[in-house]
């Protein structure tokens, strides 16, 4: 091959290239879509299922991490009020801000510590989380392009403020392929709340679409249609009619990567009837694991929220590359953005989260995963440090914090700072695209090299920017 699997340019070849009574296997798969899936499903039925097979990609480096779990704080947690103090908002607590005299200076209303042999300091919002902290590599000094939670969402999730670009979690599964075929490359773990931002945040954009995120649901039927409701008869009738519909839908394209990854897809589906029962029942974990994730607080959201917690452990376990977890939404619109009600809106969205974060992270650790596995916690940005009343916080995108965790980071790490009163980014000022390209460089991907041709040009996760934060890995 004159390109590397990064850098190749995708293109169908054309049925007028086959010879007479010849069909490839590129070609029969466009040709016969789902009856194709009617084989893998078969298959599955005679108990002809593999667990693991070998479809993964070479990477670029030595990979510090197989797979990444990103936890999504959606809204934007205040980082003066988690990981970044400021003694100063205390002094000029109730003072009028200089840019705008009808806004005030807002102290946090909980107290910092310092924490593990690092002594990292954590408030009081994250007690459970304060104690992993010399495996956390904190990053306070964050910046995003705007306040505004649509742009700033998809900017953190594809690199990009506009909709129709690939995910993180797209990009990761075309760069490095899948160590299971039974299970999707890319989960997203939600609780059916879709962020400002929509769906494109997930999306695979212009890469083929079986690099799309899989939702699995936290409450009820975590996917749809995933036990057949119907007797082999009827369930191979209906795909023999839908076989027939794609043998005639391709023909009319002439071939076309979207039916190929459609046939991938079905194909997928088909497989994931035998393994994704099992991988998202948390009932076989023990009573100390169920202790240390939460799964039966007696809060709903905090029990749901451990519940996908323990979920994506079980599939990094079991192969998958990149695991979403959003934010449990049980207070008013369930995010963290709060301009007003601050106190009790991070409480509450804490103690749903906190406890299962550190049981998330103790547990990998245990099992002898976390060295494997890169951990995320990041929401698309801050919050202000000054407000109109003292029980609230405004959007804020020029300094804020995220951490990593696990998968080649030097634990007990703080990177960068804001100013005095937490305003702006001012020493180590890292982006997204910084970001992104650390959490690849860690997956064993040069940013720089993968990349998709598209419309005529070699398109990126980072684009021309990004610069790998060298100070957070170990």
């Amino acid at each position: 091959m004159s390109h590397s699997f990064f850098q190749r340019s995708h293109q169908s070849r054309p049925y007028s290239s086959l010879r007479p009574g010849t069909l490839s296997r590129r070609d029969l798969l466009k040709s016969s879509a789902t009856g194709f899936a009617w084989m893998a499903w078969s298959a599955l039925a005679q108990g002809q299922s593999a667990k693991f097979i070998d479809s993964t990609r070479p990477p670029h480096l030595p990979a510090k991490a197989k797979s990444v779990i990103f936890l999504f704080m959606d809204g934007g947690v205040s980082h003066v009020d988690s990981f970044d103090p400021k003694p100063m908002l205390d002094k000029k607590e109730g003072q009028p801000w200089i840019g705008d005299a009808s806004r005030k200076w807002v102290k946090s209303p909980w107290k910092f510590s310092q924490h593990g042999q690092s002594g990292t300091p954590v408030s009081d919002l994250f007690p459970h989380i304060a104690t992993c902290v010399d495996d956390i590599a904190v990053i306070r000094s964050m910046k995003a392009d705007l306040p505004i939670h649509s742009t700033a969402v998809l900017l953190l999730h594809t690199g990009n403020n506009s909709a129709g670009r690939p995910s993180l979690g797209s990009w990761m599964n075309y760069g490095l392929g899948s160590e299971n075929q039974n299970l999707p490359g890319y989960v997203v773990l939600s609780f059916g709340h879709v962020p400002v931002g929509g769906l494109e945040a997930f999306s695979s954009g212009f890469l083929p679409a079986n690099h799309e995120a899989t939702f699995i649901r936290a409450d009820g039927q975590p996917v749809d249609n995933l036990v057949p409701s119907d007797s082999i008869a009827v369930q191979r009738t209906k795909l023999d009619v839908l076989r027939q519909q794609d043998e005639a839908f391709a023909a009319r394209l002439g071939g076309n990567n979207a039916v190929e990854s459609a046939v991938r897809n079905y194909e997928l589906a088909a497989r994931m009837q035998s393994l994704v029962p099992d991988v998202l029942n948390e009932s076989r974990e023990s009573q100390s694991t169920r202790n240390l994730y939460g799964l039966d607080d007696p809060d709903l959201n905090t029990r749901l929220y451990a519940r996908q917690m323990v979920r994506a452990r079980r599939l990094v376990e079991n192969g998958v590359r990149f695991v979403q977890v959003n934010c449990a939404y049980g207070l008013s619109n369930g995010t963290w953005d709060q301009h007003g009600g601050l106190k009790a809106g991070h409480e509450k969205n804490a103690r749903q989260t906190d406890r299962a974060v550190a049981g998330l992270i103790k547990d990998l650790k245990q099992r002898g995963l976390l060295d494997s596995t890169l951990i995320l916690w990041a929401g698309e940005f801050g919050r202000t440090p000054h407000a109109p009343s003292p029980d609230g916080r405004d959007h804020h995108s020029e300094g804020f914090s995220v951490f990593l965790a696990g998968g080649g980071i030097k634990g007990g790490t703080v990177y960068g700072a804001t100013d005095e009163f937490g305003m702006k980014a001012v020493d180590k000022i890292t982006d997204f695209h910084d970001l992104h390209a650390t959490v690849l460089h860690l997956a064993g991907i040069n940013h720089e090299k993968l990349t998709f041709r598209q419309g005529g040009r070699d398109y990126r996760l980072t684009d021309v920017h990004g610069n790998v934060i060298q100070g957070v890995i170990a």
